[in-house]
């Protein structure tokens, strides 16, 4: 029953197990690998009482293939990851699994695209795009803002409400000698939230207008909208794309972590890294 087992990620249970170099000739020997020893001792301490004989053997079998692929990523992790010092200088408790999470970030790197293709994500936005959805106003435009009494306001809100090239270059010379701040967003989305650490305009004003200007004591502020999208509404591609690219590249990271522990685990068995004690069928 010991060899049919499902493939585990590391855990903490089995770290003092894995301590052990030399045979205990006065425990019962389950399996050897790579010089550690699981007992059964140690399997029958994690079988819960009064559970049936069926269920006792899932138990063991998956806590014996835990504690097995647990020693070969750990073995084979301290022979190919070459800086240790940062990890040798914590405490020994968190060695084995920060070695181990070392290596395999070093196989993803050398094996997984750093990077999601436009086409993939896209694909994923359009297959998932109910599940993209904005939490509050997002628009398109520019933003300017300058001192009360600031000179040819006319011109300039002439200038901001227009937004065509013309304007924006008239702005642009303008907002160097004259502006507080100036912000053109054409070509990007920016959040409300965004929006409101520069001017104190509220959701409801943005929707149905082209053109915004509020004054302070201090302040004068124009903005021109050229989209808006509402809160409920589905996140523009640019905004998704970013969190999507991380979605795809986590997928492809756990796909390739277990596929490698399975692979890892195959591999020992047949090769005979793993010494099974008392093998029952």
């Amino acid at each position: 029953m010991f060899r049919k087992v499902v493939v585990l990620v590391v855990t903490s249970l089995v770290v003092l197990s894995c301590t052990q170099a030399v045979k205990d000739d006065e425990r019962e020997a389950l399996l050897e690998v790579e010089g550690k020893f699981l007992y059964r001792d140690q399997v029958d301490a994690i079988i819960p009482p009064n559970v049936s004989e069926s269920d006792s053997a899932q138990i063991a079998d998956a806590y014996i293939r835990k504690w097995a692929t647990d020693v070969l990523l750990y073995e084979n992790a301290k022979r190919n990851v070459d800086d240790k010092a940062a990890i040798d200088a914590l405490l020994e408790d968190y060695r084995k699994s920060l070695t181990i999470h070392q290596y395999q970030q070093k196989l993803i790197q050398q094996r997984l695209p750093k990077e999601v293709s436009e086409d993939e994500v896209r694909a994923f936005y359009e297959q998932y795009s109910d599940q993209f959805v904005l939490r509050e106003p997002y628009l398109k435009g520019l933003l300017l803002v300058v001192p009360v009494g600031a000179p040819d306001l006319n011109n300039v809100r002439s200038w901001v409400r227009s937004g065509n090239a013309k304007a924006v270059e008239n702005i642009e010379k303008y907002s160097m000698k004259n502006a507080l701040s100036y912000t053109y967003f054409f070509d990007r989305w920016m959040s409300y939230n965004e929006l409101q650490k520069k001017m104190p305009v509220q959701p409801h004003e943005l929707q149905g207008v082209r053109f915004i200007e509020l004054s302070d004591s201090s302040r004068h502020y124009m903005l021109n909208i050229q989209e808006v999208r509402k809160p409920g509404e589905t996140e523009p591609f640019e905004i998704a794309q970013p969190r999507i690219s991380e979605i795809i590249l986590n997928k492809l990271k756990s796909e390739f972590v277990s596929g490698f522990e399975k692979e890892l685990y195959n591999d020992a068995v047949n090769n005979g890294t793993i010494t099974f004690f008392n093998e029952q069928n």
